[in-house]
């Protein structure tokens, strides 16, 4: 394995890095406008989400973390590997490699995860739309 190899992953980490702080940001904005909407009839479907954010806000974290880990694995084995450390390289490199999928499983179970509170909110609006109420913020 030459140099090159891990050098490969680089851009492809530093974009899911990206994405997983996008959806971190979304995350918090999601909780600011749960805090805005706290009103009597809104109590059931805000404690459901209230569920579902921590568990994603956990999730995110550690897929960011993961990601973080498997960039950082990746450039310790180019740094071995320039080195001429081939054996560490290859270790530090496949290593990185499972960070990685670790951090990609945590972000499907989050996404899983985002899916169910699309589905509460879809659920809440359904309710309220059968119950005659037109005041819903369709946003």
């Amino acid at each position: 394995m030459d140099l090159t190899t891990p050098a490969l992953l680089f851009p492809a980490i530093s974009l899911l890095l990206l994405a997983f702080t996008n959806r971190f940001l979304v995350l918090a904005q999601l909780i600011r406008q749960l805090k805005q909407m706290d009103t009597e009839e809104d109590h059931a479907l805000i404690a459901r989400q209230i569920g579902m954010l921590r568990k994603r806000i956990v999730l995110t974290k550690r897929m960011q973390a993961f990601g973080v880990l498997s960039f950082f694995l990746c450039t310790v084995s180019m740094f071995l590997l320039f080195l001429g450390a081939d054996l560490p390289g290859v270790i530090a490199f496949g290593a990185s490699l499972v960070l990685l999928s670790f951090s990609l499983l945590y972000s499907l179970y989050e996404i899983q995860i985002s899916t169910n509170a699309i589905n509460v909110e879809l659920a809440s609006f359904e309710a309220r739309k059968s119950a005659g109420r037109e005041d819903v913020d369709y946003s």
